[in-house]
């Protein structure tokens, strides 16, 4: 007898389902029926159950925490202002938690141990309770250590209130998303051993011909010898590969041939949800345009595009509409190119689209790295030694010796603002000395593609944005880290080791300046607001939650401090956060003081440099455990 548990584990296997679909509900039915693929429950009351789950994932089995035993969680879905109560039961051994990643809910019942709330213990029940003025395409998942890694993550669907502006025939969420057969302790302690352990795509002997021929044998070995004393590689794009990765989308591999089926002429939305852990991918559909209608939950202007780059945590929902009644591959690559998952639209289940071969891996240049001094006043790097520069490339520069440089006396363009400082020390091992605008660059490795890839200035917001007053303060935040130690951190200072929140001020509008100084693109996330991504001078700013910062990148994003209360700020790559990448933003009441130990409240860099020494046992901020949760 086939019992629930049964078609549970069998759906979280990637099984076909045996028994006859007339016996069962709508949402167990197969993925070659032409549904979803994934469980749904609708509704306003959940139940919701966290345990261990075996899974079988391109042949292989494996161990997952899952909820409500599938991989990814079933889709939750419910309606734009509706209450609705989710009773979270916890059956691990260890602490748990569940954040609703994007959705306004008070600050209480964010999902953040240590921040938000304590956590939910092991063998116990936790409750969650709120109405959200919002809808669209979302996902919730763990924070809580590293459990996200390991399947805890799934789907979560609001529907507006009103009439759609949105309008399609039918619908699939997908959610994309890393799975590893390692334990990811393991894999971040291999990380801190040797951040380049799962990259074999480093430049070869016939990299180096290749180069020499174009670019001339001075130049070419003037760019290694640059980047052998940066000690750093141009092909180090992820920390994680498909050397130890397995990528899906809904929980297939591409042997799987997940299939969403479709009738010529039909206008189709696709909610593409970013769910993996590390992983930046790259979404196409070779020949099939998409419109992108919605951007991280919100309705967007409608742009027409052949590829977009999303980041960890970022969704995107886009509109096919398909002619010809054949197989489209519906492709999701990593962006080091080293993997991709491959799954088919089709007219009928049976069909299977070709799977495009990889791409050349992306390189990272000296501007990725901030040291393309081709825009900078020259006039200013008159006391500077150019012996050693070739070009763009700073071949004779000790990278080792940036760790003790003045950021803020730097030579920068002159567009860059000056006088921002952080800490230095062996938790920073590079700085952007050319911060540039990439805003309209569609993301590192789709440069040069012969198709429309999307750009973040292209974005414009469906509706006027609520608030569309001028900044009253400036914040600047430099995305730092060291790669050689895996260490990561917001202005050099990674979380065990900051002293307060970052301060923002009830009611008030700020301008949020992203720097990144290193040479990865990180996915950054606030809790509890929607900012605007500063496209230029309109009251159509996209609206988003995450943003992904590129190499050298600076970035702005203007958020109006609506919610009181405390929210995480991090990278979205889980090992990154893991590391240190995150901090707390605090929403004070209106009339409330800022605190005296709020490193961002006059632009003043901490006075102690950071060291690898474990931190003071004190009481953590806010009741948070720095170390032993996200």
């Amino acid at each position: 007898m086939l019992t629930r548990r049964h078609l549970l584990r069998r759906a979280a296997a990637g099984g076909v389902l045996a028994a006859s679909t007339s016996l069962l509900p709508a949402w167990a039915r197969s993925a070659t029926a032409g549904n979803k693929g994934i469980f749904e429950t609708r509704g306003n009351a959940f139940d919701l159950t966290i345990g261990h789950s075996a899974v079988e994932i391109a042949g292989r089995s494996g161990h997952a925490i899952t909820i409500n035993g599938t991989l990814p969680g079933p889709l939750i879905r419910f309606r734009e202002g509706e209450k609705v109560t989710l009773k979270v039961n916890n059956t691990l051994d260890e602490d748990t938690s569940i954040h609703w990643h994007g959705l306004l809910v008070p600050f209480h019942m964010d999902g953040v141990p240590g921040v938000s709330f304590p956590g939910i213990k092991p063998k116990s029940t936790f409750t969650y309770e709120f109405a959200v003025p919002q809808s669209g395409t979302y996902w919730y998942h763990s924070h809580s250590g590293l459990q996200e890694q390991m399947g805890h993550y799934g789907p979560l669907i609001i529907d507006p209130a009103g009439p759609d502006p949105v309008q399609a025939d039918r619908e699939y969420v997908l959610v994309l998303s890393d799975w590893s057969f390692e334990h990811p302790h393991k894999v971040f302690a291999r990380l801190k051993k040797d951040a380049a352990v799962y990259n074999f795509q480093q430049r070869t002997a016939g990299d180096f011909l290749k180069d020499a021929r174009e670019n001339g044998l001075g130049a070419t070995l003037a760019d290694r010898a640059s980047w052998g004393a940066m000690r750093m590689s141009p092909t180090d794009i992820s920390d994680v590969t498909s050397a130890v990765y397995t990528f899906l989308i809904n929980g297939h591999a591409t042997e799987d041939n997940w299939t969403a089926i479709f009738n010529s002429g039909e206008r189709i939305r696709l909610r593409i949800i970013n769910a993996s852990a590390m992983t930046i991918f790259n979404f196409r559909i070779p020949g099939l345009p998409m419109t992108v209608v919605a951007a991280d939950g919100l309705n967007v202007q409608p742009v027409e595009t052949d590829e977009f780059q999303i980041g960890v945590a970022e969704t995107y929902d886009v509109i096919v509409s398909p002619t010809r009644a054949r197989p489209f591959a519906l492709v999701a690559e990593s962006i080091d190119r080293s993997g991709q998952v491959v799954a088919t639209l089709a007219p009928k289940a049976g069909l299977v689209a070709t799977a495009p071969l990889l791409r050349e891996r992306p390189t990272l240049t000296h501007r990725d790295m901030g040291m393309d001094m081709s825009s900078m006043d020259h006039g200013s790097m008159a006391g500077m030694d150019h012996g050693g520069m070739g070009g763009s490339a700073m071949s004779g520069m000790d990278h080792s010796a940036m760790s003790g440089m003045d950021h803020g006396a730097m030579a920068m363009p002159a567009s860059v603002p000056q006088g921002h400082d952080h800490r230095m020390g062996v938790g920073v091992d590079n700085v952007a000395m050319v911060q540039v605008s990439r805003i309209d660059e569609p993301g590192l490795g789709l440069e040069s593609v012969p198709h429309r890839a999307l750009r973040y200035s292209q974005l414009r917001s469906l509706t006027p944005n609520p608030d569309t007053r001028a900044p009253s303060r400036e914040m600047e935040i430099h995305l730092t880290g060291n790669m050689e130690r895996y260490m990561w951190s917001f202005d050099g200072v990674k979380l065990s080791e900051v002293t307060g929140p970052i301060i923002f001020h009830e009611g008030e509008r700020l301008r949020v300046t992203l720097v990144n100084d290193t040479m990865m693109t990180h996915p950054i996330h606030l809790h509890g607001m929607f900012f605007d991504l500063v496209v230029g001078d309109t009251d159509h700013k996209p609206r988003k939650h995450t943003v992904t910062v590129k190499p050298a990148e600076r970035l702005s994003f203007d958020v109006t401090a609506d919610h009181v209360g405390d929210w995480a700020f991090h990278c979205h790559l889980l090992f990154h956060m893991h590391a240190g990448m995150m901090q707390v933003v605090s929403v004070v009441p209106r009339g409330a003081a800022a605190r005296a130990d709020d490193p961002h409240r006059e632009h003043t860099p901490s006075a102690t440099p950071p060291t690898d020494e474990p931190p003071p046992k004190e009481a953590p901020m806010s009741g948070m455990s720095h170390e032993g949760h996200r």
